[in-house]
């Protein structure tokens, strides 16, 4: 679980936020960007003794002080230190503002999309680099994300930004899915040291309940190569359940449920 909890901070980070190793935390940092979703610490291994932990806390909480960030911690499912983390942060005037759960892959059997399989005026682009897009598709990828997770369309240009920085990277694979012409739904895989990171997996609410979740995962995880059990994840917020369900159909399985806990 550690591992996935440094690639995923590790992917967050590509490409231009900072990822530190503290030892016992691993910290994802944006310079520019204060929003608390980039500014977290995960794979939390603290001690137990609470004389210590109060140490280490106060510690962190000075670090993100200095960096002039909110305090942020996702703790990990049932593999943090110590069990009770999100207890004593609570203590420690920390709140709940939403976790979700990581999934899996367990069984890789739906990975990849026959062409038999893609429905009639439905197109699957596979983007891999920035030369590979055509002149709508990061914009309209960003439309979609910004409208899938109820974000204000004004927000879809800063979604868009952040998919075209990350193009040229070539660990990461984006996959656009098309009704017609029309942007529907997309799904980005990040992939290195044997893991992929699903992410950025959203479809427009009007195109909802015809599979296309279900399409742009499974042609990204081709993209990515994956082919082994546990050699892919993501994470579903705690609550949807039309999500979770979509994904443990494709195979994936959860490894627990934990909370997102910021400083109030």
């Amino acid at each position: 679980m550690t591992a996935v909890e440094r690639h995923e901070t590790a992917s967050h980070a590509i490409p231009a936020r900072q990822m530190r190793d503290l030892g016992d935390a691993v910290l994802l940092h944006d310079p520019i960007d204060a929003d608390p979703f980039w500014n977290r610490l995960a794979a939390v291994r603290w001690p137990d003794d609470p004389a210590a932990f109060d140490r280490r806390l106060t510690e962190v909480m000075t670090l993100f002080a200095i960096l002039g960030r909110t305090p942020h911690v996702w703790p990990s499912p049932a593999h943090g230190r110590p069990a009770d983390l999100s207890m004593r942060l609570q203590a420690n005037g920390f709140a709940d503002v939403g976790g979700g759960h990581v999934m899996v892959l367990a069984d890789p059997a739906a990975v990849g999309v026959s062409e038999k399989e893609v429905p009639a005026g439905v197109s699957l682009r596979v983007i891999r680099r920035a030369s590979d897009a055509g002149p709508r598709d990061v914009a309209d990828a960003g439309a979609v994300l910004a409208a899938a997770f109820g974000a204000t369309a004004a927000r879809a240009p800063e979604l868009a930004a952040d998919l075209a920085a990350t193009l040229d990277d070539p660990r990461i694979a984006l996959v656009l899915a098309r009704v017609h012409g029309t942007a529907a739904a997309v799904a980005k895989a990040t992939t290195f040291d044997g893991l992929t990171y699903l992410s950025n997996i959203g479809t427009l609410p009007g195109f909802r309940g015809r599979g296309l979740g279900a399409l742009t995962t499974r042609q990204a995880l081709a993209a990515a190569g994956v082919r082994a059990p546990g050699s892919a994840y993501l994470g579903v917020f705690s609550g949807n359940a039309t999500a979770i369900g979509l994904y443990e159909r494709l195979g994936f399985t959860s490894v627990g449920e934990s909370p997102d806990m910021l400083l109030e």
